[in-house]
């Protein structure tokens, strides 16, 4: 999920080369670390945990030219809720590589963004993504993959464990007095296709205070979409 701009209006950018790595878990493991009035969303029974790299192209506000907008590879660490019955994502954690733009995040919109340095690279047809935890105080994490993906593009049914993982068109947060906010996004239906991924390194979990999920990720990948993002509000 890519940053806001500070004064929270709304702002557009591309997402490109995203992969969602997804590991099913109990339903408890999740809603340990929710905010009271968020659910754990499930598929299945089960609850889900995506770690998802992926960078962030020509962020900039609503309106303004693409010259004045800037690159931002990103990590983050999410699930899936609802409140109120809506359905969204919750994030764990967010590793950007802008230092003011994490602030900025973390202030105005309170989100969990974390200083990192990210590196993103074509090799051999695939995306080579690393990314290390920089931010002061905290737990350092670090993940490094390389992904890319595999055979035709998929038909994304509705009602599909593909859909839930990934058509999510908000998120929710908490502000400091633990109330719930939430942000639009809008954007095309993702292209999705299946994807592999050779994840050598992956502490992100441990960071974030999870044992890490047994078993092998469900896998997806994404060249992209389009994306504008409305400012955080409160919930109700």
């Amino acid at each position: 999920m890519a940053l806001s701009s500070l004064a929270g209006l709304p702002v557009e950018m591309g997402w490109r080369h995203v992969l969602f790595a997804s590991w099913p878990v109990e339903p408890s493991v999740v809603e340990a670390h929710l905010p009271n009035d968020l659910e754990a969303d499930t598929y299945d029974g089960q609850a889900w945990l995506s770690v998802v790299p992926f960078t962030n192209a020509t962020v900039k506000p609503r309106g303004l030219p693409d010259a004045l907008g800037f690159g931002l590879p990103e990590l983050n660490l999410r699930t899936y809720v609802t409140c109120d019955g809506v359905p969204g994502v919750y994030f764990f954690s967010l590793d950007a590589e802008g230092v003011l733009g994490v602030a900025g995040a973390r202030l105005f919109h309170h989100l969990p963004y974390y200083y990192a340095r990210i590196s993103l690279q074509g090799v051999s047809g695939r995306v080579h993504f690393e990314s290390k935890r920089l931010h002061p105080g905290e737990r350092p994490a670090h993940f490094t993959a390389t992904y890319g993906p595999v055979g035709d593009r998929l038909d994304v049914e509705a009602g599909s464990r593909a859909e839930f993982l990934t058509a999510r068109y908000r998120y929710f947060t908490q502000d400091p007095n633990e109330r719930v906010r939430v942000a639009d996004i809008e954007h095309e239906r993702w292209p999705l296709y299946e994807a592999e991924a050779d994840i050598d390194v992956n502490t992100l979990f441990t960071a974030d205070g999870f044992a890490h999920p047994g078993g092998d990720p469900v896998l997806h990948y994404s060249p992209g979409v389009d994306v504008t993002a409305t400012g955080s509000r409160r919930w109700g």
